[in-house]
């Protein structure tokens, strides 16, 4: 009987002498090259071009990244006003005007699209126009989407870090 107790104290304190804790901290990637951006294109819009342009982004967004796009409505007291696009404009007489855009990871089009024939449109609505396209990387896209009024052009840069003194003119 005291080989046997013998044997298992023995056995007993191999076996705790194994056991070892290890506290480790969870390794967090560190993400250095997401980055928000912004394009800035002015363009007109005809019947040569379909009433569109198509932007190239270079190098290509990733497949979970988001744009945004702003067309500049008008300058007030020296202050830009920035909507988010699509952005419709009535007309009397029942017309109606969308600014509008799809994109892809390679590109983003914009264009016009209405109810009438976009011939007869003032230039106003059509010459110079100037669209700002923001990249918001996917990473960003349920962090902090909820929280931020997309309407709001300023507060899209602040959410996302995004130093208005950078924006890429093409």
């Amino acid at each position: 009987m005291k080989k046997i107790t013998l044997m298992l104290a023995f056995i007993g304190m191999i076996g705790l002498h194994s056991c070892t804790v290890n506290e480790t901290q969870p390794i967090v990637p560190v993400d250095n090259d997401t980055i928000s951006e912004v394009l800035e294109v002015t363009t007109s819009f005809s019947q040569g071009n379909n009433f569109s342009r198509l932007v190239t982004i270079n190098p290509p967004i990733f497949a979970s990244d988001m744009i945004l796009v702003y067309h500049l409505y008008d300058v007030d007291n020296g202050t830009d006003v920035w909507r988010l696009m699509p952005q419709t404009y009535f007309f009397t007489g029942g017309g109606e005007l969308d600014y509008n855009f799809d994109f892809t990871r390679f590109d983003v089009r914009l264009f016009l699209d209405a109810n009438f024939n976009l011939n007869t449109l003032s230039p106003v609505w059509t010459q110079n126009q100037t669209f700002r396209i923001v990249i918001i990387p996917g990473f960003f896209g349920g962090r902090q989407s909820n929280e931020v009024d997309f309407k709001d052009y300023q507060a899209t840069l602040k959410a996302y870090n995004i130093d208005p003194t950078k924006i890429r003119k093409l």
